[in-house]
């Protein structure tokens, strides 16, 4: 059974790349210091033996792992951050997972993280790192003269689009991966596939309200973007098609509806919302049986009766005494379908609602199963997503090594 470990765990991306594959292994220890991750890995994986919460105050196992997972925080290096790079707290964390290696000397690595890291200050931070982490060879390279702190290994790195691997999100990452020099030192990552899933592909039946943006959002945002075309400036805010792939998700999601919102047209169910008028006067399905049980059962009426008996003053307090009538959810009357959006701002709009996607659709473009169990709050759920990496990167990166 293969012994594996992670730093900056989050919500059990390797885990759920490890359970794909059917490999059969053991977690010596997972490490998150964020508790909502923490509570959405304990409610999926269970407790590790081990689960400290921060990198420093952490154990390194004596014995060697199989692989060792990690990747650093990288708001310090995105595009879309204020590029701090090894200047912030988070950008040195780095060190902590090279003085893992160096001491447990595991037979694999994996390094993930945003592309930025290959541009911070103009590339010599990625360059130290590969310096630090490849002492053997890089992508094949024999290293001649390696640094004294050189992890004697053999490391290839490359940018990986979660695109090219089944999943509809522009999604770019870099990864590193590390082999001892005792094992076969030979890698190719995987080659790209033809991508034949959309947005479509992710999008949930029946999506509640509060996920549609409302009119004068809607509004701001255009007007908003059409100052920024004037001054020839960034904000392209346009909402994806239900045909396109989604831009790649941001840990701040929640507070981004520009990030990742979509056209849903009205006409169709998928995506949009269908729902009830009001849940309280639907009967629950327990009620239902109850009253099917009873000689009550006749007030049940189908929605072509024309008559369906006469109103009596006790109706409210007595739910059996007069009527009921099954709705077909296939059909409009009985239920509430959303308006169409009627916005003057833009013509394109006019026959679609515009939403954000919703926390368990993000979870499907991070390549995660309906199976996962979401157990926080939806700003906490957009979070872990935007901080995770795709399942099916992982695998198809694992399923190259030769364990």
């Amino acid at each position: 059974m293969m012994k594996v470990g992670s730093d900056f765990s989050g919500v059990g991306a390797f885990d759920q790349a490890l359970r794909r594959l059917n490999i059969e292994y053991q977690t010596e220890f997972s490490c998150d210091m964020d508790k909502y991750a923490r509570q959405t890995y304990i409610e999926n994986y269970g407790k590790p033996k081990y689960y400290p919460e921060n990198v420093y105050d952490r154990e390194i196992p004596i014995e060697s792992l199989d692989i060792y997972m990690t990747s650093p925080p990288c708001q310090s290096f995105s595009l879309a951050g204020k590029r701090k790079g090894e200047d912030s707290a988070n950008g040195v964390l780095f060190y902590n997972s090279h003085e893992f290696i160096m001491k447990n000397n595991p037979r694999y690595f994996i390094f993930e993280n945003v592309k930025g890291l290959l541009s911070d200050a103009k590339g010599r931070t990625f360059q130290t790192w590969i310096d630090m982490l490849g002492g053997k060879s890089v992508n094949g390279n024999p290293v001649i003269f390696p640094r004294e702190d050189s992890a004697p290994y053999h490391v290839y790195y490359k940018v990986l689009n979660a695109k090219n691997y089944g999943v509809p999100q522009n999604r770019e990452r870099v990864f590193i991966i590390g082999i001892r020099d005792d094992c076969d030192n030979t890698f190719q990552f995987p080659k790209p596939f033809h991508l034949t899933k959309r947005l479509k592909d992710v999008l949930e039946y029946d999506v509640l309200e509060k996920y549609f943006l409302s009119d004068k959002l809607i509004k701001g945002f255009l007007n908003h973007k059409d100052r920024h075309e004037e001054k020839g400036t960034g904000f392209k805010w346009q909402p994806k098609n239900e045909n396109d792939i989604g831009n790649a998700l941001r840990a701040n999601g929640a507070l981004c509806p520009t990030d990742n919102s979509i056209q849903v047209n009205s006409e169709n169910k998928k995506g949009y919302v269908l729902k009830r008028n009001l849940e309280k006067y639907y009967l629950s399905d327990k009620a239902v049986k109850r009253i099917q049980k009873s000689k009550f059962s006749q007030f049940f009426k189908d929605d072509n009766t024309k008559y369906i008996g006469c109103l009596t003053a006790n109706y409210y307090k007595i739910p059996t005494d007069g009527n009921y009538i099954k709705v077909n959810s296939a059909t409009k009357k009985g239920y509430e379908k959303l308006e169409t959006l009627d916005t003057q701002c833009n013509e394109s709009f006019s026959h679609n609602k515009i939403r954000r996607l919703t926390p368990r659709e993000c979870f499907r473009l991070m390549d995660f199963p309906d199976t996962f169990k979401m157990p926080c709050s939806n700003s906490q759920m957009y979070k872990q997503a935007g901080n995770s990496i795709v399942v099916n990167v992982l695998s198809e990166i694992i399923n190259k090594l030769n364990l």
